[in-house]
C-alpha cells in the first residue's frame, strides 16, 4: 500500500522583523516596522504594530505621527542580512529532510512522510525543527503539516494565529470534526493561491469558505476557474496535485530596478544605475545558465510630480549573449534614445527578456568561437571574484565610481549593519 504523502511548511514569523531582533534583543515585544526601498512604506511589521492598525504597504511619511506616540522603531530593508540569515534556515532544514522546496525568502516546504518517524512523529518532528532553528539562528518559526502542500499552508496558518497549537500543527492528525470546524471558520480568500478577484468569483458562486471550496464539485470549479483552481480543490480533499520543485524553474525574464534616492538629472547618473541594473540582472541570468535576446531599458518622473515623463526602448541583440559588457553597452545606447533633459527622474530600470538556456545556443555561420571563449572565462573569474569577496568587487566602469559616491543611490538612513556577512560589521558583545 502507497504510503501517504506528508508535507510540513516552515515559515519564519514576521521575518524582517525577526531577523532585526536577532541583533537587537531590546526589540522584543516592542513596535518594529521595516520599511520599503528608499524608506518608502511599511513591508514588515511585528504583531505590535499590526495591532494599531498599521497594513503593510503604508507610506513611512502617512505614520509618522503614529510612530512618534507609539514609539516605533523603523529600520531600513536589509536585504543582504535577510538573504544570509533565510540561507541559514534553509541550510537547518536541509538536516530534517533531503526532500525540499525552497519558495520563498521566508517559507519551505518539506516532504516528510519517509523521515518523521525517526523524531517520534510530525508534531514532535515540528517542534524539533522549532527549537534547533530558534537556538542556532535566533529565528522563531511556525511548522504546518497536511497530506498536501495546501493543506500544509493552510495548517501553517493556524500553527501562526491559533496559540492552542503551540505553533505546529499536524492537520491530517486533528479530528475529521475539527478539521471541517476550522476550514468553516476562514475565508476562502486566505487559502493559499486564491487571489482578490478570484475570490468574488467564488463569493458570487457561494463560496465563501475554505470549506465551502472543499466541499465543492472540482468539476465544475475548472469549468468555471480552470485547471489551477481544481487542483486546490483536489488539494483541500487530500488530493495531492502540487510535487516539490527540488530545483527552481528558470525565470523567463529578470528584472532590475529601483528608485532613486534622490531625483536625477544627469544621462551620466542615469546611466550608471542601468549599468548597475545590468550587473545584477547579468549575474543572475548566469547563474541560471540562460542567456537573454533582448533588453528593455527605461526610466520615469515621479508620478506625484507635474512635469512627468515616462519611456521606455526594448533593443533586440545580434546574438544571444550573458555578456556583462556588452549587455551593457546595449542598454546605454537604448538609454541615449529615451533619455530627454530637463526631467527629474526618479526610477530607472531593465529587463532581460527572450531568455533561452545557454547550453542550446544556436550556432551561425559567423559566430567568432574564440571571442566568445574568452568572454565565457571573463565572466566566470568576474562571478568568482565577487562571490568570494562581495558584489561590486569588481564591476563595469559604466557603472560608476563607488568610493566617491552615487547620486541615484538608494536611500536606507536607518539600516542595520552587515552582521553575518561583513567583518567589519560583526555584531560585538558587550
Amino acid at each position: 500500500m502507497k504510503k501517504q504523502a506528508q508535507f510540513a511548511l516552515v515559515d519564519v514569523n514576521n521575518f524582517y522583523v525577526s531577523c532585526e531582533r536577532v541583533f537587537k534583543p531590546q526589540l522584543e515585544n516592542k513596535a518594529v516596522v521595516v520599511l520599503s526601498n528608499n524608506d518608502g512604506c511599511a513591508v514588515a511589521r511585528s504583531a505590535e504594530v499590526k495591532a494599531l492598525g498599521i497594513k503593510t504597504g503604508m507610506p513611512w511619511f502617512k505614520m509618522k505621527d503614529i510612530a512618534k506616540k507609539h514609539q516605533i522603531e523603523a529600520y531600513s530593508s536589509n536585504y543582504t542580512l535577510y538573504g544570509d540569515m533565510s540561507n541559514r534556515v534553509v541550510s537547518i532544514l536541509r538536516d530534517f529532510s533531503p526532500d525540499m522546496e525552497v519558495y520563498s525568502i521566508d517559507e519551505s516546504f518539506l516532504r516528510i512522510d519517509s523521515v518523521a518517524q525517526l523524531y517520534g512523529g510530525p508534531t514532535t518532528m515540528g517542534h524539533e525543527m522549532i527549537t534547533r532553528i530558534k537556538e542556532w539562528t535566533g529565528l522563531p518559526v511556525c511548522v504546518g503539516i497536511g497530506s498536501t502542500k495546501t493543506l500544509a499552508k493552510f495548517a501553517n496558518h493556524l500553527a501562526k494565529k491559533m496559540p492552542v497549537f503551540n505553533s505546529v500543527c499536524d492537520f491530517s492528525n486533528l479530528p475529521k470534526q475539527e478539521q471541517l470546524h476550522w476550514m468553516s471558520e476562514m475565508g476562502v480568500g486566505e487559502i493559499w493561491g486564491v487571489g482578490g478577484q478570484t475570490t468574488k468569483k467564488l463569493n458570487a458562486m457561494n463560496i465563501h469558505t475554505v470549506l465551502d471550496l472543499k466541499q465543492a464539485s472540482p468539476q465544475f470549479i475548472r469549468a468555471q476557474l480552470g485547471v489551477v483552481m481544481e487542483r486546490t480543490c483536489n488539494e483541500l480533499n487530500g488530493i495531492s496535485c502540487l510535487e516539490l520543485e527540488d530545483v527552481a524553474p528558470a525565470k523567463q525574464q529578470i528584472l532590475a530596478s529601483r528608485s532613486f534616492g534622490k531625483p536625477i538629472l544627469s544621462l551620466e547618473n542615469l546611466g550608471e544605475a542601468v549599468a548597475t541594473h545590468i550587473a545584477r540582472a547579468s549575474e543572475k541570468l548566469r547563474h541560471q545558465q540562460s542567456i537573454a535576446g533582448a533588453i528593455h531599458v527605461f526610466i520615469r518622473t515621479s508620478p506625484f510630480k507635474d512635469n512627468q515623463y515616462s519611456q521606455g526602448i526594448t533593443i533586440s541583440l545580434k546574438e544571444a549573449t550573458d555578456d556583462l559588457l556588452t549587455l551593457t553597452n546595449e542598454a546605454i545606447a537604448g538609454l541615449k534614445l529615451i533619455y530627454k533633459p530637463g526631467y527629474q527622474y526618479k526610477k530607472a530600470g531593465i529587463m532581460l527578456s527572450l531568455l533561452s538556456e545557454k547550453s542550446t545556443r544556436q550556432q551561425s555561420l559567423f559566430d567568432d568561437v574564440e571571442a566568445r571563449g574568452k568572454s565565457s572565462e571573463l565572466m566566470s573569474v568576474l562571478d568568482s571574484i565577487n562571490h568570494r569577496f562581495g558584489k561590486e568587487a569588481i564591476r563595469s566602469g559604466a557603472s560608476g565610481n563607488r568610493r566617491t559616491g552615487k547620486d541615484w543611490a538608494m536611500r536606507s538612513d536607518n539600516r542595520s549593519p552587515n552582521y553575518t556577512t561583513q567583518w567589519d560589521e560583526l555584531p560585538i558583545a558587550s
